[in-house]
């Protein structure tokens, strides 16, 4: 069985490889496009670009029904539109959390888009498709480069506010894991989480898109995603050693939120309380998640 699924594994994997050659060079070639100061042309290229990484994730997902045999239960799915602006955030286990959402809002919300460390631009092919796709890539600097290079301070917010000011003229989805990082149980620990199965959340992230988007970004997409048989590696997932995913998805209303605003302690406050609510009501349902496995 180790062996047929370690073959179901290299299949799947060749498929992944293969797909993303294959649409590489048009994805890396309308972003060389974009570079060309006309408007109405980088509008288009990234309208294109948009519909062939949507291709690329439509294949990956037959590949993944195929190979993988993953079964994902989906508790709740509100109406979806492919011509709204969405927020999307969730609890963050696995790099297959990224696969699982991708084929979840496939063609049902328009392509989803997150903020990458500055390293995954070297990242070979897909790094560059990253690019060509207008991701965002944020570097973080440590207190003490900060200190020795103060011009350098704020340099992320800038970086938000240039993406989101591409985001603003058609319909996107931002994704934002704000944990910040994938969950360990040491990693918990370290935190002092008052949750057992998450990170403590982090509201900068959020707050800084929601301020450069604006109005346009209006609803929020709460996804609570649990692995019965625990977080799987990516190459787990493609072996087809992940039988069941469950997945929940709340729709929030940001109306609140962009009342807050983030400006002063109390309003960071206030806006960091809203977003410990979610976490908690997270914590709810993956407790009951793991609850249903043992009765």
């Amino acid at each position: 069985m180790d062996l047929l699924n370690t073959l179901r594994g290299l299949l799947a994997f060749s498929g992944y490889v293969i797909n993303t050659l294959f649409w590489f060079p048009v994805v890396f070639g309308l972003g060389l496009l974009k570079l060309l100061p006309i408007t109405s042309l980088k509008r288009a290229c990234s309208w294109a670009a948009d519909q062939c990484a949507t291709a690329w994730i439509s294949i990956n997902n037959l590949n993944q029904a195929v190979l993988s045999g993953s079964r994902m239960v989906v508790h709740s799915l509100p109406d979806l539109s492919p011509s709204q602006w969405y927020m999307v955030i969730s609890n963050h286990q696995s790099w297959v959390d990224i696969l699982v959402l991708q084929r979840l809002f496939n063609r049902r919300i328009p392509f989803i888009k997150f903020f990458l460390k500055w390293e995954l631009i070297f990242v070979p092919v897909i790094g560059l498709c990253w690019w060509a796709l207008d991701f965002p890539f944020m570097r973080r600097f440590s207190s003490q480069y900060l200190k020795k290079n103060p011009h350098m301070k704020g340099k992320d917010i800038e970086t938000t506010k240039k993406a989101c000011e591409k985001y603003k003229t058609s319909p996107v989805t931002i994704m934002n894991f704000v944990e910040g990082t994938r969950f360990t149980e040491a990693k918990r620990d370290r935190q002092n989480s008052p949750f057992s199965q998450l990170l403590r959340p982090k509201a900068g992230g959020l707050a800084f898109t929601l301020d450069a988007m604006g109005p346009k970004l209006q609803r929020m997409l709460d996804v609570t995603i649990y692995y019965p048989n625990g977080a799987p590696s990516f190459w787990d997932y493609l072996c087809g050693r992940v039988p069941e995913i469950r997945v929940s998805v709340d729709q929030r209303s940001l109306e609140e939120l962009h009342a807050i605003g983030y400006d002063s302690p109390e309003q960071r406050a206030e806006f960091q309380q809203w977003l410990n609510g979610l976490w908690h009501e997270k914590q709810r349902q993956l407790s009951d998640c793991s609850n249903d496995e043992h009765r």
